[in-house]
C-alpha cells in the first residue's frame, strides 16, 4: 500500500477527502501536514486554534506535521515553506499528498506545479464531485462541522458560528457555493465517521479582519 500525505485544514473537503482515501483504502496515510499562522497560532484562514487541530490529530489517531508561515506570507515564501516539509517526507519514502480540493482549476495547476519540482504526485479524491452533492453528503454521513469563518463580502454574519447542517445549506444564497469552495466561508469539523470522539469546543467572541469574520472556538476538552 502506497504512503500518503495528507494536507489537513481541519474543514469539511479534508474531511470527505480522508474519509474518501479510507474507504477506498489504496494509501496508507502517514501523516497531516497543516500550515498555522504563526502570528495567531491558528490554521491559516479557516482562524481555527492550533490546539484543536492537534486534538482532530488525536481523534484520527494519525501524526500531525505543522508548517508554520507569517501573517502576510508571500506565495514565494509559502511554496519554500512547504517544499521543505515536502522534502523531509519524500525523503522518508512518501511521494504521494492528498488534497481536498473541489473544482478551482488554478488551485490545483498551483499544487502540481510545485509538486512536480519535487518529484511528488498530488492527489485529489474529491475533485470534480457536485458541490451541492458533496456537502449534502457531509450531513448524511454524520460528520458536524461548525462555520469557523465567513467572507462579509458575499456572507452575512449571521451565518458564522452556526452548524454546517441542512438548514445552513438551505438558508445558503443562491450565488454562495454550496461548499464554499471559493472561499465564501470555512469549516471545523468535531465529530464525524473518521474520528474517534468528539473534539469538544465552545463558541468565542467574533472577530473581523480585513473583510473576513472569524468565529473565536475554545477548547473545552470534551
Amino acid at each position: 500500500m502506497k504512503k500518503l500525505l495528507f494536507c489537513w485544514s481541519g474543514g469539511k473537503d479534508s474531511a470527505l477527502a480522508l474519509h474518501e482515501i479510507q474507504e477506498n483504502n489504496n494509501y496508507q496515510v502517514v501523516s497531516l501536514l497543516t500550515t498555522i499562522t504563526e502570528d495567531y497560532d491558528r490554521i491559516s484562514m479557516h482562524g481555527v486554534r492550533r490546539l484543536l487541530v492537534e486534538q482532530q490529530a488525536q481523534s484520527l489517531d494519525m501524526l500531525l506535521h505543522k508548517v508554520f508561515i507569517p501573517r502576510s506570507c508571500s506565495n514565494e515564501e509559502y511554496g519554500a515553506k512547504m517544499s521543505q516539509a515536502l522534502n523531509k517526507f519524500k525523503q522518508d519514502g512518501i511521494e504521494t499528498v492528498a488534497f481536498g480540493d473541489i473544482f478551482l482549476e488554478e488551485v490545483r495547476k498551483y499544487r502540481e506545479d510545485n509538486l512536480a519540482k519535487l518529484s511528488i504526485k498530488g492527489v485529489f479524491p474529491i475533485w470534480g464531485r457536485n458541490s451541492a452533492e458533496l456537502v449534502q453528503s457531509f450531513v448524511a454521513l454524520g460528520f458536524k462541522a461548525v462555520v469557523s469563518c465567513i467572507d462579509t463580502k458575499v456572507l452575512d454574519k449571521k451565518f458564522l458560528g452556526r452548524q454546517l447542517d441542512k438548514d445552513f445549506i438551505a438558508e445558503l444564497p443562491p450565488d454562495i457555493d454550496p461548499s464554499g469552495e471559493n472561499g465564501e466561508f470555512h469549516s471545523f469539523v468535531y465529530d464525524g465517521p473518521i474520528f474517534k470522539e468528539r473534539i469538544g469546543y465552545k463558541r468565542g467572541e467574533s472577530v473581523l479582519r480585513d473583510s473576513f469574520y472569524f468565529c473565536d472556538l475554545i477548547p473545552t476538552g470534551h
